[in-house]
């Protein structure tokens, strides 16, 4: 549940999203905690500058011989996403399911209360653990990777923060790394 707070105080926040995944999925990719934006619109990487959904789009249909410019971006339905995710074998979840935290920075997070995440590894068929950023990386392998045993493929940050990478940079790097997987 999210509590209304001033943007520059710290507050607990509690992860509402459910995961995205089912029994035919083989990779799952694991960011830190949804940002605020993603919070209000109640679905993963919802900040219009967030390149997550340009670059899983590119990813998919690539891998399937389908390259359209953008076929999916922030703007697409929460139905379209989810599908898109479904149909390549993707699974889609955070690391953190509670903590606390200021506005959206992942550099302001404190008392980390980790996703359970055995369903999806009882559920799934899960090859290949796929982390956005060096946050969720870094939690996954203290909470998560224990659990799982699957060591995991840290990409950059889709971020709008992570100006480092411009969006064809992300599309060539994420590609690479999970193609084999698709």
């Amino acid at each position: 549940m999210l509590k209304k707070n001033n943007s520059n105080q710290n507050t607990f926040v509690t992860h509402t999203l459910n995961p995205i995944y089912n029994e035919k999925s083989k990779i799952l990719i694991l960011g830190s905690f949804p940002s605020r934006k993603s919070r209000e619109n109640n679905f993963y990487y919802g900040h219009p500058q967030n390149r997550f959904w340009n670059v899983i789009s590119y990813i998919c249909f690539k891998s399937n011989n389908q390259i359209k410019e953008q076929k999916l971006n922030q703007t697409s339905s929460i139905e379209e996403k989810t599908n898109l995710l479904l149909e390549n074998n993707i699974a889609l979840w955070d690391v953190i399911y509670s903590c606390t935290i200021t506005g959206s920075s992942d550099s302001s997070i404190k008392n980390v209360t980790p996703v359970n995440i055995k369903n999806i590894f009882e559920t799934a068929n899960i090859k290949a653990v796929f982390t956005n950023g060096g946050l969720a990386t870094k939690l996954y392998s203290k909470y998560l990777e224990p659990i799982t045993k699957i060591n995991p493929i840290q990409l950059p940050s889709t971020s709008p923060a992570n100006a480092r990478y411009s969006l064809k940079k992300l599309q060539q790097i994420w590609y690479k790394e999970l193609s084999v997987f698709l």
